[in-house]
């Protein structure tokens, strides 16, 4: 969730001329990744816990890639994000779904 809050409140910095596809895209994803966790925790089986975690990291990478493609397009420096938050984000997702294997 703060993450999602940290991509919307940067997306309200960029460029006026800045494309509202990315704008747009940028929330869809930001917004996919804490959804997807919601739904997967309140999932009685286990498989289907771990396919939505699988769906929240893919959902992280594609944030990723668009962070980097505002920064590479010099909109906002987006390197706390993509190196920081998401770093660990992974780091905490890959640790869940290794405990939810192990139960």
């Amino acid at each position: 969730m703060v993450l999602s809050r940290k991509v919307f409140h940067l997306t309200e910095g960029l460029p006026k001329g800045s494309s509202f596809v990315l704008k747009q895209q940028l929330h869809k994803t930001a917004l996919s990744v804490p959804s997807n966790i919601a739904e997967g925790a309140g999932c009685t089986p286990r498989k289907e816990l771990l396919r939505l975690l699988d769906i929240a990291n893919g959902s992280l990478t594609e944030l990723e890639t668009q962070l980097i493609l505002v920064r590479n397009l010099k909109c906002e420096d987006t390197s706390g994000l993509t190196e920081g938050d998401i770093t660990i984000i992974r780091k905490m997702l890959h640790k869940f779904k290794r405990s939810i294997r192990s139960r």
